[in-house]
């Protein structure tokens, strides 16, 4: 049975009246529907319409554009989580790198009238709807408005990944994808109608119910220890299904490679000790997508940096 997650009405950003049910919804989930986003109808439809014809393509179509260990934008579908392969193919697109460990990386495109035109539609529209989400978490944990956008400027780290769930045979001996957490601040997801999306609460899977025209947002480990734990962010999975494919578009809004994060003092009560220690993104993400490309070793969690 279908689960109604929080709903949020951003009513367009206009003014800070969401900000209560926000904190309820990731005090209590982790992750909600959004809905008052400002996206338009086109630009959702667009990229649901843009991911069905890319993923009809030939594999050696597909495949010509794969990325790789360097570059880590463009088509696979052998990716891992909690070392487990998904069932599911996906075409990433991020900023071009001309600094870190992804230097010289570069978005591909495949040759589909339109499909670019659509991404980067979608691209712009999910990261503005997360800069005025993490406004206002940044104010719900009793900090300026402004306060962690820097990180999310000049040399950020998000990326939007377009998922592809095909029809599986033996559905319950595969998951689109393994249960995680999700490592940087928000992600902003789009998905069709068919379900298949779960979130675990009390320690029961819960299958999220679409809703026509929401954001689907949950807040990532980059949140949690923002909070000090205050905010959790939920552990979910993606189900297989053997009688319909499914479509998702999550937006994943990463800061930039030398950001430090650590609970921030607008979380911390009278006498309250940070949870964490400083973790660099840079050093975790690199870890976290050793373990999403191939099985190099342990997937890196936010646990090891727990102060006790």
């Amino acid at each position: 049975m279908a689960t109604e997650l929080p709903l949020v009405d951003a009513g367009a950003f206009n003014d800070n009246s969401w900000h209560k049910a926000l904190d309820a919804a990731c005090e209590s989930w982790g992750c909600f529907h959004l809905v008052g986003h400002g996206v338009s109808e086109q630009v959702l439809d667009g990229i649901l319409e843009a991911m069905a014809a890319f993923f009809t393509l030939s594999a050696s179509e597909k495949q010509a554009i794969e990325r790789t260990r360097d570059n880590p934008w463009g088509f696979f579908d052998r990716e891992l989580t909690k070392n487990v392969r998904d069932w599911k193919e996906i075409f990433d697109v991020g900023p071009s790198a001309a600094e870190g460990p992804l230097a010289g990386s570069e978005p591909q495109w495949p040759a589909l009238a339109g499909f670019q035109e659509a991404v980067e539609a979608y691209y712009t529209a999910a990261e503005q709807v997360a800069v005025r989400l993490l406004e206002g978490i940044s104010t719900n944990l009793g900090m300026a408005p402004g306060h962690l956008s820097t990180g999310f400027q000049a040399g950020h780290t998000s990326f939007l990944r377009l998922n592809y769930y095909p029809l599986c045979d033996a559905p319950t001996e595969h998951l689109g994808i393994s249960h995680h957490t999700d490592a940087g601040a928000l992600t902003v997801l789009l998905a069709d109608s068919q379900p298949g999306l779960q979130f675990q609460k009390a320690g029961e899977w819960h299958t999220v119910a679409p809703v026509s025209g929401a954001l689907t947002i949950n807040i990532g480990d980059i949140v949690q220890v923002w909070s000090n734990d205050r905010y959790r962010a939920p552990l979910h999975r993606v189900l297989a299904h053997a009688d319909a494919v499914r479509y998702s578009a999550p937006f994943f809004y990463n800061p930039g490679y030398n950001v430090d994060y650590a609970p921030l003092p607008g979380a911390l009560g009278p006498g309250e000790q940070p949870l964490y220690r400083p973790i660099n993104w840079g050093e975790f993400r690199a870890g976290r997508a050793a373990g999403d490309y191939a099985n190099y070793g342990e997937e890196i969690q936010i646990s090891q940096f727990r102060t006790g």
